[in-house]
């Protein structure tokens, strides 16, 4: 299937082949028919896109500052390393589109195969959106028409929270696709509308609608406009919906106001705000956010976890479905906004030249008869006869920066790359010359030719994905952790037990250089040592899935492991016993702030201080290890100093994690045969301690690991 996507790094839009998306639980998957290209947030992106690196970064100081704050603890090339990677993720385009269901997700009941639907797909072929983001398309509106849903609901969310009342004068700035439908809504509520635009075609559209729309180019000043228009009282409330960045449209639409009126930011403008323009009329201000309630929450749109009505009467979807039914009885007329219809595969006549673009609404058509594949071929290449032929699930952010340079280093053999999606995957595919992008990983673990699994997807989906590609008689690596319940460990251990193919989970940080070197100087007599290990790890907000103890596991679990893991490697010995206390009166098991004892079986004492609230300038990793009077300090994977050894020396280096040695031996292991990497009943026991840390908290004592 084809999709428009937004190339970050030259600028380029492109019409991508990628593979159509396995509908997923809790979601319709969408043969789109129709959709909408909102020029002015899309011409943002696209704008963005062309910029050259320093206009990008004027456009976001604040990122700018988080890669200064980067380049002081980790060096200057592991930062442009991430600001590239980052740079090399294209965006998908488009939000309004139009369609019919044709496969719908475990969980879904209010949609059925062959209902026509509006959603926020993007400008795809096929697109897989979750049910809480579709409304039904009444039979008497056009998918052109329904294709308008979602920038409906963006001006009605602007509207609800203006919150007018029949008979209130309201001003909307900027007559757009946005304004124009903010416009006529306000018409339909009774209301006595005010519109600007500087475009004539705009105020004329306007001005049939019965919109009183003025053109401030010919010498109209807005605000005694106004104060004309409501004999001196002021608008009630004012509706920005204009894209500029200009602070004269936030200073002007206070001065339009009344006495203790309303303004309410649809668009994008200039923020700057004049305290006195504010402060004198008591004038209230708001920025909208989006379609409505349930935008950016988890619980709601990934999750289908509705709000009660009773409590929030309209939510997005709610939204959805009342511009669809305005439109169906007709007191919203879209029609006239069309300028023109455009087949998919010319879409470069609308994204070719934005910038001069006089266009309101133009509509994308979709006609394909092609049966969709799950599967696309990237790069011809032969694998027959290969040891050590991977198939990677999971095309995310640590994939592209972190597994794909690495095992580029080491001319690993990739058969194929799965995403949900299949557009991330088909990207790094292209970019990695990978043979195959998919979005069906069984495909995957069918396929002979692939003997190594390698498992990046969220969390909650390593445990049932390693028990699958060990049924299929392949070897795994799987990123920690290797699962998040006990039950899903069992099971595992079961399964490893019954096949002979190696297991091993993403421990990376021993394999590092400076890792191997502590090693070494400590020797293999199993004396017993002391390690403090300190994880600076960075604060997350809390609605991030990795927080979630279904999804993520919660930090300790899904990402402290790696320091249990390390410990265990200087000790040479398990992890016999685990206590953990947490930060705060009143700890939670979901934590991130916290401090893990450890006690080893050959004597071996480590304390793990993994912390997110510390400075992002100070280091993010640091171990010290206490031994026969020798002592041994490691700085973030960068410096080691070595105290009391003989012969032992200071090393500084560029920054190394160990991911490199670490894909290097798996790769080696995998093709020669040999000893796993990873002894698997290690990879237990730091499993287990991390399960036995989260039980410590809850009963506040040492837990024994079994």
């Amino acid at each position: 299937m084809k999709q428009i996507i937004q190339d970050l790094k030259n600028g380029e839009t492109i019409l991508e082949e990628v593979p159509v998306p396995m509908v997923k639980s809790g979601h319709v998957l969408i043969k789109t028919t129709k959709s909408l290209v909102s020029l002015g947030t899309e011409r943002m992106l696209v704008e963005f896109g062309k910029a050259n690196f320093i206009q990008k970064a004027r456009q976001q100081p604040d990122k700018v500052k988080m890669v200064l704050d980067k380049v002081k603890t980790d060096g200057l090339k592991p930062t442009m390393d991430a600001v590239f990677n980052k740079l090399n993720q294209p965006l998908p385009l488009g939000y309004c589109n139009v369609g019919e269901v044709v496969a719908v997700g475990r969980g879904v009941t209010e949609f059925k195969v062959g209902d026509r639907v509006a959603s926020n797909g993007n400008h795809v072929e096929y697109v897989n959106v979750p049910k809480n983001l579709v409304a039904k398309i009444p039979d008497n509106v056009t998918d052109e028409e329904a294709a308008f849903t979602v920038i409906g609901s963006i001006g009605l969310q602007g509207i609800r929270l203006l919150n007018p009342t029949f008979g209130e004068t309201i001003v909307v700035v900027g007559l757009g696709l946005i304004g124009l439908v903010t416009a006529e809504l306000l018409l339909a509520n009774g209301c006595n509308v005010i519109g600007f635009d500087f475009d004539p075609e705009k105020i004329r559209i306007a001005k049939e609608k019965g919109i009183v729309a003025i053109n401030p180019a010919e010498g109209t000043d807005q605000v005694k406009f106004v104060e004309s228009y409501t004999n001196g009282i002021g608008a009630d409330g004012v509706i920005i919906t204009a894209s500029n960045k200009s602070n004269e449209i936030i200073s002007q639409s206070a001065n339009m106001c009344r006495k203790r009126g309303r303004v309410v930011l649809v668009g994008v403008i200039g923020l700057d705000i004049s305290r006195a323009d504010f402060y004198e009329k008591e004038i209230s201000f708001q920025v909208s956010c989006s379609y409505g309630p349930g935008r950016y929450d988890e619980e709601y749109e990934q999750k289908g976890n509705d709000y009660p009505i009773g409590y929030v009467r309209w939510t997005e979807k709610r939204n959805f479905e009342a511009i669809l039914t305005a439109i169906s009885k007709g007191t919203l007329d879209v029609k006239p906004l069309i300028t023109e219809r455009i087949p998919l595969q010319e879409y470069q006549k609308i994204y070719g030249d934005m910038k001069n673009s006089r266009s309101i609404a133009s509509i994308l058509e979709y006609d394909s008869t092609e049966i969709p594949k799950s599967t696309v071929s990237v790069t011809q290449k032969s694998f027959e006869g290969k040891k050590g032929v991977i198939g990677i699930v999971g095309a995310g952010n640590f994939t592209s920066s972190t597994i794909l340079p690495n095992l580029k280093k080491i001319n690993a053999d990739i058969k194929y790359i799965a995403s949900s999606g299949g557009l991330s995957s088909t990207i790094m595919a292209k970019r990695h010359s990978i043979a195959n992008s998919t979005s069906n990983y069984k495909e995957i673990l069918e396929d002979n030719d692939v003997d190594l699994v390698f498992i990046t997807t969220q969390h909650n989906m390593h445990a049932s994905m390693v028990l699958e590609s060990l049924k299929a008689s392949k070897s795994v690596f799987v990123e920690k952790p290797l699962a998040l319940t006990g039950i899903e460990l069992e099971e595992i251990i079961t399964e490893y037990n019954a096949q002979s193919v190696n297991v091993s989970v993403g421990f990376n940080r021993r394999f590092a250089p400076l890792a191997k070197k502590m090693k070494k100087l400590l020797g293999s007599d199993n004396t017993p040592i002391n390690i403090v290990a300190t994880m600076n790890a960075g604060f997350i907000p809390a609605d991030v899935w990795v927080h979630d103890m279904e999804v993520g596991g919660g930090r300790i679990i899904g990402e402290a492991c790696h320091y249990i893991d390390l410990c265990t490697y200087f000790a040479g010995s398990k992890v016999t016993a685990v206590c953990m206390n947490a930060m705060g009166l009143n700890p939670e098991e979901n934590t991130d702030n916290a401090s893990i004892l450890l006690k080893y079986e050959n004597g071996t004492n480590a304390v793990i201080n993994y912390f997110a609230n510390g400075s992002k300038a100070y280091s993010k990793e640091r171990v010290e290890v206490y031994s026969q009077e020798r002592t041994l300090i490691m700085d973030n994977w960068r410096k080691l100093k070595a105290f009391g050894f003989k012969g032992g020396k200071n090393t500084s280096s560029k920054q190394d994690k160990g991911h490199y040695n670490q894909f290097n031996e798996l790769i080696k292991q995998q093709q020669k045969g040999g000893k796993p990497i990873i002894p698997f009943e290690e990879i237990v026991n730091t499993t287990k301690a991390s399960f036995a840390a989260i039980e410590s908290l809850k009963q506040g004592k040492w837990i024994e690991v079994n």
